[in-house]
């Protein structure tokens, strides 16, 4: 039976009407750099086969992986680690009811962020 009403009835509230939170941004970003990461990991499991099949194959893919684009997605993706483990932390933290109120999380996320950054620089310039 066909809805009479269909357009009628109200839509359900949507990003016209909803402002962005700190905490929903940084929980879908969670999800975007967990998936950011398979490229970097498609990269080193690519560099490993190229090694495994002879030294042509190994000299094109540490070719790309060193190169000015290799080194922004390497760096990227040292980023995106460090970010998704704090959400981790961050969502350990929430699951054991700590840091639920608006505030508190809104300053976990950041920590997070800039946690993220701050590990980043350490990482980089200690390894």
């Amino acid at each position: 039976m066909a809805d009479v009403n269909r357009g009628n009835r109200p839509l359900s509230p949507h990003l016209q009407i909803y402002r962005p939170q700190l905490t929903s941004a940084t929980s879908i970003f969670t999800r975007i750099t967990g998936n950011a990461m398979l490229l970097a990991a498609l990269m080193i499991v690519w560099w490993f086969v190229a090694a495994a099949f002879g030294p042509d194959s190994f000299a094109t893919a540490d070719w790309f992986i060193t190169s000015y684009l290799g080194d922004l997605i390497m760096l990227l993706s040292v980023w995106a680690l460090w970010y998704h483990a704090l959400a981790g932390i961050r969502h350990l933290a929430f699951d054991t009811g700590h840091f639920l109120e608006v505030e508190q999380a809104e300053k976990f996320g950041y920590v997070m962020i800039g946690g993220a950054f701050v590990l980043t620089l350490i990482t980089i310039i200690f390894v």
